[in-house]
């Protein structure tokens, strides 16, 4: 019994270091597939649609009841896979992705929550860097209308929102193995500097009988925040702007970045805007323009990897 046990044991330790190599993964998974391949995430289905359309050769994957589609978009080798809504779905299922298929880089469409003022749904953004917003110190009231932080609780350093401080989330990497706190995790700029090259690209401002009233605009840099909330709220989107300089706001960007960042992997997100996240007149816009949103995303997705060499 007891050689039995060391052998279990010593079987888990050599999953676990192979795992750590980019081998086997640990509990046994093994990769699906070892052509070298980008990523395509959207979050759910009607963000979906334009890019499956769009690829070749497709060969589908099931693990843990998440489908990973493998083929050819836009003559570029990708896995293409739904995040799941929110922060921890993305988290989990694009880890899940690195663990089973051999990924070099990676890239997310979808819709999302306007919080600048200048920009109008329909438009796609590709910000520069995206934080978790809502990851925060919910603080005490030491006196009516005041909240005070904790004396041990040193980095909600930004404006709060109420009794809500926002703070950095801890994080560590293969490159910085050290628990460190950090905010904004930042688009690969080769990356960047590839979507800025971007022109000509046709964004609709028409679907189904639906028109916006000006034509979209594509938007490179600035900042992006993602959070666990729904947000449809124009105080709190005022707030957001304000204290994050945000352009948009989803559920999962932020998190997909923060796995990217651990595992060292490049990462860019384009998000084209569905509502103004409470700051439109009458009810919030999604329902009506996500179809017209979600294709101009996918639409700029495709001209980058048109554009990749």
């Amino acid at each position: 019994m007891m050689r039995w046990r060391s052998l279990l044991a010593a079987c888990a330790l050599a999953a676990g270091l192979a795992g750590c190599a980019g081998l086997p993964a640990p509990s046994g998974a093994v990769r699906l597939d070892e052509t070298p391949r980008i990523a395509v995430i959207s979050a759910f289905q009607p963000e979906i649609v334009l890019l499956s359309s769009k690829l070749l050769d497709a060969r589908k994957y099931s693990v843990n009841g998440n489908e990973f589609t493998t083929g050819t978009l836009a003559g570029k080798p990708v896995v293409l896979f739904l995040s799941g809504i929110s922060m921890t779905n993305a988290t989990m299922n694009t880890q899940l992705a690195l663990d089973r298929f051999k990924v070099s880089h990676i890239v997310f469409s979808g819709i999302a929550g306007g919080v600048n003022p200048n920009l109008h749904v329909g438009d796609v953004t590709v910000p520069a860097q995206w934080g978790q917003y809502l990851e925060v110190l919910m603080a005490r009231e030491t006196a009516p209308g005041r909240y005070t932080a904790p004396p041990f609780i040193k980095d909600a350093t930004l404006p709060a929102f109420g009794m809500m401080h926002p703070r950095p989330v801890e994080v560590r990497s293969a490159a910085n193995p050290q628990i460190t706190r950090k905010f904004w995790f930042e688009a690969d700029p080769k990356m960047l500097d590839l979507a800025r090259s971007i022109r000509n690209v046709d964004l609709a401002n028409c679907s189904a009988g639906k028109c916006l009233p000006r034509k979209p605009q594509l938007v490179i840099g600035g900042n992006g925040v993602s959070g666990q909330a729904f947000m449809d709220n124009k105080t709190f989107r005022e707030y957001t702007f304000k204290t994050f300089q945000a352009n948009v706001l989803d559920m999962e960007t932020a998190a997909v970045g923060m796995v990217a960042y651990s595992n060292g992997v490049p990462y860019i997100a384009f998000r084209s805007l569905s509502d103004l996240a409470g700051g439109g007149d009458g009810e919030n816009e999604m329902g009506t323009f996500m179809g017209i949103a979600a294709d101009n995303s996918a639409k700029v997705l495709l001209a980058f990897l048109s554009a990749w060499k």
